[in-house]
């Protein structure tokens, strides 16, 4: 028995390294890749001015533009701050209203096709799963991650997480990364996915090999630059493409972006070449590590737009009006003076500080302050104006923290269906494009670890559903309008309201506001009722 298991472990051994290497031999070819490479960087390039221009007003800190750099300058050029709040303000808010850090914005449940028979016991085995994914999302760093994809949602209108397994030093197996968009390039399918994706990154040798520690073809170790002696760097281009052959799963290739190597061999001064054929690394995934998602999108275009963008034009009027009341500012302090050229007034000397004494001649006007050709008290009108359009763009008076704390549960309803209404259109976008593979792809993780079996997310066998609090205001509003209904029957007398079954109410009003079912007392079967009637 033993020696009968061991062979059929060597044999699935074998079939996994033979799968490997069909992988790495098939695929598509080099030159194709560079081609639809290049195509999806000349469509990039036409949005990059604009990133730009939003980043720089909007969001000068995150390094997400193809023109900033790290470590450099990001706000000279800024004078107000109401549209770098109010970004940060609508981020936080999206954090804390899609994928909350304290969990519970997710849950798995039976399907329609499950029968009665097998539903409880799917529905522990659900939860169980459900608690283990939730543990690795909590001591993992996706708070910190999401977050910053979050504030390149709302700045560009397009986001990238990157999901990957994490090493088993790690308490969580996961380990994400927001990813700038300087750095990558998207294909969009027939279908709208935007899951063909192409990464620029510039690495040493050794990161290569860390990288992808199966790689074949690598480029010959070269020795250090020459400004300041750091190891030589390459550009490698990761293109994570769906198959193309009708299979399901996605063909990683991983290439140098020029495919040739200069300067090689280590001290020796010889030259190494790539064979344009050739690539790094080849590799299959079921399930993409890039999840990529859009704030909203226009028809024909790829790349998703912002509430920044609309905004954009008011944020740089704002700036400038502050620019301009700024400059007025030192003006009306240091002045503007005048005098007359009597050969006694030296101008070179002269200081404008308390106290000083600036000589005359007599008889001549000496120094005179010229007045200025225009007043800015009406900048202070046209700047309200302006933030208040800058935040009622970018949601921040909607989505923010309320300031009344005396609102009535009425007040606050109106509010949340306000805040449902107004991100409804992008949360269904974030749904498909965010919340469902960021699930799959951790249950990826998690069964190639062995912590939970396949679950499939087909919505016959398993559903997932969102539970975060966006997601439970329409049935916080329902149950709203229920109670407000009931307050109107009690108005009525008793015969009214004994026409209401309260307990299935309680029960139903427990199950909109999200209450769990411990808190209740165990429901009675029909039988059990009818005998003690």
């Amino acid at each position: 028995m033993q020696h009968a298991l061991a062979v059929m472990k060597q044999a699935a051994v074998n079939e996994t390294a033979t799968k490997r290497d069909q992988n790495q031999a098939t695929g598509p070819s080099i030159a194709s890749l560079r081609t639809r490479y290049q195509k999806a960087v000349g469509k990039r390039r036409t949005w990059q001015a604009h990133w730009q221009d939003c980043y720089e007003f909007a969001l000068p800190q995150r390094n997400g533009s193809t023109l900033l750099t790290d470590g450099g300058k990001r706000l000279d050029r800024v004078f107000d701050a109401t549209a770098p709040d109010a970004v940060e303000q609508l981020a936080a808010s999206l954090m804390a209203e899609i994928t909350p850090p304290g969990g519970g914005w997710f849950d798995l449940e039976p399907g329609g096709n499950v029968s009665s028979d097998d539903r409880q016991v799917l529905t522990e085995q659900l939860g169980r799963a459900v608690r283990i994914l939730q543990g690795h999302f909590d001591r993992s760093n996706f708070a910190v991650e999401m977050h910053q994809a979050f504030l390149d949602l709302v700045t560009a209108g397009t986001a990238c997480l990157r999901l990957e397994k994490a090493d088993l030093r790690s308490p969580s197996a996961f380990r994400f990364a927001a990813v700038p968009l300087r750095d990558l390039a998207f294909e969009e399918r027939s279908d709208g996915k935007m899951d063909a994706v192409f990464r620029k990154l510039s690495l040493t040798f050794d990161e290569i090999k860390q990288n992808w520690p199966d790689a074949k073809n690598l480029p010959v170790q070269c020795g250090n630059d020459a400004k300041g002696g750091e190891p030589k760097r390459f550009t490698v281009i990761e293109a994570v493409i769906p198959k193309t052959d009708g299979g399901a799963g996605y063909d990683i290739c991983v290439f140098l972006e020029d495919g040739t190597t200069s300067n090689g061999g280590t001290g020796s001064g010889a030259a190494s070449s790539i064979a344009h054929d050739d690539v790094i690394c080849r590799d299959h995934f079921d399930v993409s590590p890039y999840i990529a998602f859009r704030w909203m999108k226009a028809p024909g275009e790829t790349y998703g737009r912002s509430p920044v963008m609309k905004a954009l034009p008011d944020i740089k009027t704002a700036n400038k009006v502050v620019e301009l009341v700024l400059k007025n500012a030192s003006i009306a302090v240091t002045g503007i003076w005048q005098a007359d050229d009597d050969g006694v007034l030296n101008p070179a000397t002269i200081r404008l500080i308390p106290g000083s004494i600036i000589p005359k001649a007599v008889g001549s006007a000496g120094l005179k302050p010229l007045e200025a050709p225009g007043r800015f008290d009406v900048s202070d009108l046209v700047l309200s104006d302006l933030r208040d359009r800058i935040r009622r763009c970018l949601l921040a008076d909607r989505l923010g923290q309320v300031d009344q704390p005396g609102m009535t549960a009425t007040e606050v309803l109106e509010r949340a269906s306000e805040n449902a209404r107004l991100l409804g259109a992008t949360y269904g976008r974030l749904q498909a494009e965010l919340l469902y593979p960021l699930i799959r792809r951790a249950l990826y993780i998690l069964t190639k670890t062995g912590e939970l079996p396949d679950i499939p997310i087909d919505g016959d066998v398993v559903v997932l559903r969102h539970s975060a609090p966006l997601a439970q205001l329409p049935k916080r509003v329902k149950a709203g309008q229920a109670l407000d209904w009931l307050s109107r029957i009690a108005t009525l007398g008793p015969e009214a309201l004994g026409e209401v079954d309260l307990p299935v109410m309680v029960r139903w009003l427990a199950d909109q506001f999200g209450v769990p079912d411990h808190l209740l007392r165990p429901a009675l079967p029909p039988e059990v009722l009818e005998d003690v009637s």
